[in-house]
């Protein structure tokens, strides 16, 4: 009678592992993507307004672009700041350098989990997502933030991440796809780093970066995704 009930137990246990696999929603399912490209669509970066203000949400910002007749497309939250809302590392808008290169790799937060990195636009658009280590600072870079962790160095995880790590948050990035367009991606709800650097390797990117966390927003009105709300330091967005 025991070994019928220990067989029965196994039995459930088996199915109920089944069913849960074959019912969890694919990475497709748990995420929010846009595809852009670079070279024909207007991306820009934005952190202050005309009076020198925080755009702080991406409802602020597009209000302010409507009032000079500008369409927000798409938005998101391009990188970790600091309590002022300034950003944590290297930030250039418009070809200025606005907050200086962050060389430190020892310190408390995901910024700092080695290798952190930079996604950066040329002046003639091209874009690229390297590690911090590897930036070398040209003139012709239009816009550029630094964040971190890398999810993808060279087509390699970040050797930090674990598979079925229970570090769950909301988490958004960016990563290069092979035609040259940008892939934007954010969680719809929490998932680990290897999970969300797992979604930028199956579409082919070969380096990918972790932009921010609980933070995390996404304006896609082509998707019926739009999130106003939140606060921020700088955001990535496209108009027309």
């Amino acid at each position: 009678m025991k070994q019928t009930i220990l067989i029965l137990n196994l039995l459930f246990f088996a199915f109920g592992y089944i069913y849960q696999a074959q019912t969890r929603p694919s990475l497709e399912e748990r995420v929010i993507s846009y595809e852009l490209d670079p070279s024909t669509q207007n991306l820009q970066f934005y952190w202050k307004d005309e009076l020198g203000r925080n755009f702080m949400n991406i409802k602020h910002l597009k209000e302010n672009l409507e009032e000079k007749n500008e369409d927000l497309l798409f938005a998101m939250n391009g990188g970790m700041y600091l309590k002022d809302l300034s950003p944590q590392g290297l930030y250039i808008e418009d070809g200025q350098v606005l907050k200086e290169l962050n060389t430190v790799e020892e310190a408390y937060g995901n910024f700092y989990m080695q290798p952190n990195g930079i996604f950066y636009i040329t002046e003639d658009k091209q874009a690229v997502v390297c590690s911090t280590k590897s930036f070398g600072h040209d003139d012709d870079i239009l816009y550029a933030t630094q964040s971190g962790p890398m999810l993808l160095i060279d087509g390699e995880m970040h050797h930090k991440f674990r598979k079925g790590s229970e570090n769950l948050h909301i988490r958004n990035g960016v990563g290069v796809l092979p035609n040259g367009h940008l892939l934007f991606a954010m969680s719809k709800n929490k998932i680990n780093f290897y999970d969300f650097a797992s979604y930028f390797a199956s579409k082919g990117c070969q380096n990918a970066l972790y932009l921010d966390g609980f933070v995390s927003r996404t304006y896609l009105p082509a998707k019926d995704w739009e999130q106003l709300d939140g606060i921020m330091g700088v955001i990535i967005a496209e108009t027309q």
